[in-house]
């Protein structure tokens, strides 16, 4: 039962990574087609803005609906709906009618199925994967995104030249048909009633106050969630200044495609290298507080360097650092009851899209009209020795600084004893199925 619930796993992982694909390839060929027929940037902020705008206002209200339908339905629909977006868009390319419109209420409908999707992805882990060998299987999970974030632009800028918007949208759908029907050619479990959500369950508010409650008497569960939404927002932001960055300290478009190149690459190993090591992780906290101080110091390193080559190192370790969220993941897993976890996750989730999302409104107007403006100052002497007086100082402050802060709450939240021993204080929550609940109870 346990190799064919690991089988099952390991196809999911695999047609889960090939949507993904898909969809990246799509987000690159609309990027293409939306700068050669407009010139503009701007649409292309709105539409990452409609797709995460769902899941940063109701993702908790979707984990109730995922902790109380199964799974694999949830997962199959979520997927079908991003297909039919996929489909929708194809037409209207193939149509001739095509408005920036139509794509950003595609991107707000993919971003509702998407929402329900996320949740029960992470919970069926839970399900299918000992915990022994939860970390691994994250850590497979995590590689789907640099994989994909290498592999999306180099194939749509093959592809879109050869077959058009239309064609890589039909690949996308595809791999979406191809998703689906892995999922619903498998048997996943459904968890048994824990006493937490029983004692939650009756009616739809009360089943989300449960999720919340569950994480609100465990103060140091709740303190690490908090601790990674703060990350979400200090990390999302100054990274999204990165390619404005590099261009201005470089002044090279070329070394700037180099150094990104090493984004994908590093969180590719990064990945790579929990996965190789997975069985050796007794401890998740241990891992996480190493890799989150090496992460402030490669912000330190990009605020003040201007090596494109140590600037490439410095992208590649602070994101193959950053692949320690799977390590986080994992430790929801085991501490939160499985028929919980739609809600816990959403909980989660919801609360990184606020924390990313406030990021990226708040950095871009104090970089243009605060930090850049400042460089040209006379007080600016007092940092030039650290950031230079050149153009992009600004944002090199603002990465600086980033580093710092990283630093500073990374020591003081895991100098609270309670936060640092949680893996040890908190007991684990076996991942039972409900058919042998119901077989072995007495």
């Amino acid at each position: 039962m346990q190799q064919r619930h690991l089988r099952n796993f390991y196809i999911l992982v695999i047609t889960q990574t090939l949507s993904m694909l898909g969809s990246r390839m799509t987000s690159v060929a609309i990027s293409l087609q939306i700068f050669l027929t407009t010139g503009q940037a701007a649409p292309l902020l709105l539409v990452s803005f409609f797709n995460e705008l769902p899941a940063m206002l109701f993702n908790s209200l979707a984990g109730v609906w995922v902790d109380r339908w199964d799974r694999r339905w949830v997962m199959m629909l979520a997927d079908a709906g991003q297909a039919v977006g996929s489909l929708l868009l194809m037409l209207s390319f193939l149509s001739g009618q095509f408005q920036l419109w139509h794509l950003y209420i595609i991107a707000l409908m993919q971003g509702v199925f998407a929402m329900f999707q996320e949740p029960a992805k992470s919970a069926v882990v839970t399900m299918l994967v000992p915990e022994n060998q939860r970390n691994r299987a994250n850590a497979l999970q995590g590689m789907s995104h640099p994989l994909a974030g290498i592999l999306a632009p180099a194939l749509a800028g093959l592809l879109f030249t050869m077959i058009g918007l239309a064609g890589i949208v039909f690949i996308d759908l595809l791999t979406f048909f191809v998703a689906v029907a892995a999922v619903y050619a498998m048997h996943i479990p459904r968890p048994p009633m824990s006493e937490e959500a029983h004692a939650a369950a009756g009616n739809f508010w009360r089943e989300l106050a449960g999720g919340m409650r569950f994480l609100s008497v465990r103060p140091a569960l709740l303190g690490l969630v908090i601790y990674f939404t703060i990350m979400n927002f200090l990390l999302n932001g100054p990274l999204d200044l990165m390619i404005p960055y590099l261009v201005k300290i470089t002044g090279s478009e070329t070394l700037t495609g180099l150094v990104l190149s090493a984004e994908s690459l590093g969180g590719f190993i990064g990945a790579g290298l929990l996965v190789a090591y997975s069985s050796r992780i007794h401890r998740r906290i241990n891992v996480i507080i190493p890799a989150m101080l090496m992460v402030s110091i490669m912000f330190l390193i990009l605020g003040t360097s201007h090596s494109p080559l140590v600037l490439a190192l410095a992208v590649a370790c602070l994101i193959g650092g950053l692949q320690i969220w799977t390590l986080f993941t994992s430790i929801l897993q085991a501490k939160s009851p499985p028929d919980l976890q739609g809600r816990v996750f959403s909980i989660s989730n919801q609360l990184g899209y606020l924390g990313a999302t406030t990021s990226f409104l708040l950095i871009g107007p104090l970089v243009d009209h605060v930090v850049e403006p400042a460089v040209r100052t006379a007080s600016w002497s007092v940092v030039a020795p650290l950031v230079g007086d050149q153009a992009g100082a600004g944002i090199g402050l603002v990465l600086l600084v980033t580093g710092v802060i990283i630093l500073t709450l990374t020591i003081v939240t895991f100098a609270i004893p309670a936060v640092r021993h949680l893996e040890i204080n908190l007991p684990d929550y076996a991942a039972v199925p409900e058919e042998t609940a119901t077989a072995t109870a007495p």
